[in-house]
């Protein structure tokens, strides 16, 4: 062997070998088990970073492994394609959304496939091609067609700048993520799936997923957030045209008698009905609009109010008004629309109160507790007070007595509800799945015939004018209606792009091209054994993907509820910053790493040599130029060096500092790993029966780090063993632990083994190769270390067979050279002996 190993000549030569091979193609009519290993599929922003090496290097790990060990894998790649980066590039690079998009899959392949995945590349997919999103609708009309979607007005947050609408994950301080423009409400119609139908089941079915991380189901099942409370209606006392009676609904009944005011949404028809013929109210209604509909905005914005003049009657008190108000906090869409105030229990309400100046009284104390509320809310356990008939029960118990009564004088009823909204999934803009819909007036909406599929974005548009460029095109949206023939127009919303990643994964299992799927082929890979992705994704993603699925078991296309058995989520990979100030009122000017000398004591940019602050390690950011670049990694240390980076310095779901000591630390491994694959001997001939039992352990303790995906202390075993080998004289016991460390690194280092196992003359690849066997009878300790203690302080050690007797422990113990000296010739006036464990002598 060289004594330096060549990493960029080896990448390239084994890369060439696995596709020429089709070596990571997975067969769906093999007869091994199956196990089935994904990836989050990545956007395709035009470069891989770092934190897609580390996601995709545990991934590869475990499908090589499991590769090794009997399996037949399906471990593919594909491209979460759609979305408004491309049409933002439109705009900005005067390119074509799908010209971008596809440039960048390939720069990001090309990327993808230096590291050496083990990936099937012919079951690539990208959601953007309509041999993809043509099925989608497919699946779309089904679920038309079964009842679980619907269309239907509802408020929006609108971008007026992007002149579309935004999830609420995409309003930022109430304003567009992209635009920065305030977000405004809307009402529009708008597309929905019925995910809500399933909510009960995606509960409960959070209860059989014990391969995945109990925060990640906890954050599902508050998101779901299901409350058992009491729907009822407070008299008005006084008729809004025909509406006499308000509904509300509340988790907290027990609290009724801390109820200080009412309050409704703008868009609630009493408000509407205000307005109508009160101009300050239809203001402030106005104003109310002006701000978008995520829970967090709504949560922490400045509690507004403006009071009808109306009240409403105390269920229990016919004496008892409280002022009803429309409030900026309150959301039509979210309940009925209407909240029961109750200040000194919820913090919102408090805030509320305090502005314009209502009675705030405590009915839930602490044991011992009785003082008035300030300026936090109380939102603890304990008995009620001040509440009449429900004085001294428990909470639970006072809900429970509510319900009952209002059930029994017939004004409200014990109810079950859920935060859950169904997935509105209209989109007004060009780069998604187009909704195989047209609209008739005589027909109304009709669904696009399947034969008619897949309904193809046109290429000729123009993003020079902000909005949806199908709303403007001349042609494709004017069609004849399928039903009555007359003339009607396409359907120009298209999907949220979270659809199309809500099925994908079933798709790479199958793919013909007359359907999305063969249930058959589905159902024998899926659901995905091991699933890898970030915990920023544990909530949309997740569920709407369990929805989707549940979705198609309930149409009968598949036999399954749960997409992904085993999921795991891993942490990110960070860096210092380095940045200068610039100057009052101007943010800090930040340096790539490349443009930094870093020492010990600080760091300098190399243009200048003048000192640069070094921030705190942190996500890597593209606004702060904390980036690593894989490509420039791969091209100084090779592939393997940053893979065993990646699966070594941290537990694989804590955030992995980057750091150039540690990339070069592993690169220096990798060199020792070569030398120590090219010290096999010919003719050497003995046993080292240590070696092989650390050998035997090592194996078996690898496997099973890895199946538990704790790559880090497999990563640490095989520093052990490499130490152990380097130590060890030459005998076939060497040879043999030479020969399985290259097998027990392939999955990590695969470069690196292939080159060995190839100079090792060893037929086959590597990648094809079977894990190495383990002996049993190797893996229990045979000898044990004895801590010879003198006065309880450890003195020396010995080792021992297993269950050495007693006295010849004190024999050995009182022979070990650094006991003798620490005696200096005293007789110990007594001899502990711990068997397996210790020798403590008493002087």
């Amino acid at each position: 062997m060289q004594r330096r190993f060549n990493p960029l000549e080896a990448d390239a030569r084994w890369q060439a070998v696995w596709d020429e091979q089709q070596s990571f193609r997975a067969s769906d009519t093999s007869e091994k088990p199956r196990s089935y290993v994904l990836e989050m599929f990545p956007y395709p922003s035009g470069r891989i970073h770092i934190g897609h090496v580390r996601n995709y290097s545990m991934g590869d790990v475990l499908a090589r492994f499991r590769r090794m060990t009997g399996h037949e894998v399906l471990h593919p790649m594909g491209w979460d394609a759609f979305g408004m980066p491309a049409e933002n590039a439109a705009m900005e690079k005067k390119v074509h959304p799908g010209d971008w998009t596809r440039a960048n899959i390939a720069s990001m392949r090309a990327q993808l496939k230096k590291l050496g995945f083990a990936l099937d590349w012919s079951r690539e997919l990208a959601t953007c091609e309509p041999d993809y999103y043509g099925h989608e609708q497919a699946l779309f009309l089904d679920m038309l067609d079964a009842g679980l979607v619907y269309r239907k007005e509802s408020a929006v947050n609108w971008d007026p700048v992007d002149m579309t609408v935004l999830a609420n994950e995409q309003v930022i301080d109430g304003k567009g993520w992209r635009s920065g423009a305030p977000v405004e409400k809307r009402k529009l119609s708008q597309w929905f799936l019925k995910i809500t139908q399933f909510a009960d089941d995606l509960v409960e079915g959070l209860n059989t997923l014990d391969q995945w991380p109990d925060k990640v189901k906890l954050m599902q099942e508050n998101w779901i957030g299901k409350s058992v409370g009491l729907q009822f209606s407070f008299a008005l006392d006084q008729a809004v045209g025909d509406i006499s009676r308000l509904e509300v609904f509340s988790t907290r009944p027990d609290t009724i008698f801390g109820a200080s005011f009412a309050a409704i949404a703008a868009d609630h028809p009493i408000a509407l009905a205000l307005a109508a013929n009160n101009p300050q109210l239809a203001a402030f209604a106005d104003e109310c609009r002006q701000t978008g509909t995520a829970a967090a905005e709504v949560e922490t914005q400045d509690k507004k109010g403006y009071d009808t003049g109306l009240s409403v009657v105390h269920p229990f008190d016919p004496d008892w008004k409280l002022p009803l108000f429309v409030a900026n906090f309150v959301l039509m869409d979210y309940g009925t629309g209407a909240v029961m105030g109750v200040p000194a229990h919820d913090q919102r309400d408090l805030d509320f109160a305090r502005k314009y100046m209502l009675s705030v009284e405590r009915v839930v104390a602490a044991e011992g507790e009785a003082s008035p509320i300030h300026d936090e809310a109380y939102s603890g356990s304990g008995k009620l007070v001040n509440s009449r008939f429900l004085n001294g029960l428990g909470v639970e118990a006072a809900k429970t007595e509510v319900i009952k009564r209002a059930e029994a004088e017939g004004w409200g009823t014990g109810t079950t509800v859920w935060r859950l909204r169904d997935w509105g999934v209209s989109r007004q803009r060009y780069w998604g799945t187009p909704i195989p819909v047209i609209h008739c007036e005589t027909c109304g909406p009709v669904g696009v015939p399947k034969e008619q599929l897949p309904v193809i974005l046109p290429e000729d548009v123009s993003f020079d004018i902000p909005g949806n460029p199908l709303d403007r095109h001349p042609t494709w949206k004017h069609v004849d209606c399928p039903t009555c023939g007359k003339p009607a127009v396409r359907e120009t919303d298209t999907l949220d792009t979270f659809a199309d990643s809500s099925w994908y994964f079933i798709r790479f299992a199958s793919q013909p091209k007359d359907r999305p799927f063969d249930r058959e082929t589905v159902e024998k890979w899926l659901p995905v054994g091991q699933y890898i992705g970030g915990v920023e994704h544990a909530i949309l993603h997740l569920l709407y993907a369990r929805f989707w699925t549940r979705a198609l078991q309930h149409m009968g296309q598949l036999g399954f509820a749960e997409p992904f058995t085993g999921l795991f989520t891993q942490g990110m990979v960070t860096h210092e910053t380095y940045s200068r100030e610039q100057g009052e009122g101007l943010p800090p000017l930040y340096f790539a790493p490349g443009e930094i000398n870093r020492a010990s004591d600080g760091a300098t940019l190399v243009a200048d040599n003048a000192p640069v602050e070094v921030g705190r390690v942190i996500k890597m950011s593209k606004s702060k130029k904390n980036v690593v670049d894989p490509d420039d990694i791969i091209a100084q240390y090779g592939a393997d060096a940053v893979r065993w980076f990646m699966l070594s310095d941290s537990p694989p779901e804590r955030d992995l500092p980057w750091t150039e000591s540690g990339i070069e630390g592993s690169w220096r491994f990798v060199n020792r790993l070569w030398r120590l694959f090219g010290q096999i001997e010919a003719g050497v001939e003995g046993d080292d029966k240590g070696l092989d039992r650390k050998l035997h352990q090592t194996i078996d303790g690898i496997a099973r780090d890895i199946e538990a995906l704790s790559f880090n202390k497999a990563v640490a075993k095989i520093y052990e063993l490499t130490n152990a080998v380097e130590k060890a004289p030459p005998s076939a016991s060497r040879n043999a632990a030479i020969r399985a460390l290259a097998l027990l690194v392939a999955p990590m280092t695969p470069h690196l083994a292939e080159e060995a196992w190839a100079d090792m003359d060893e037929t086959g690849l590597i990648a094809d190769a079977a894990w190495p066997p383990v002996d049993p009878a190797l893996l229990v300790d045979d000898e044990v270390t004895i801590a010879c203690q003198v006065m309880g302080k450890l003195r020396d050690t010995i080792t021992v067979p297993k269950g050495t007797a007693r006295d010849e422990l004190e024999r050995l113990a009182l022979a070990a050279p650094n006991v003798a000296r620490s005696l200096d010739g005293a007789t110990p006036k007594k001899i502990i002996v711990v068997p397996d464990r210790l020798v403590n002598l008493v002087i």
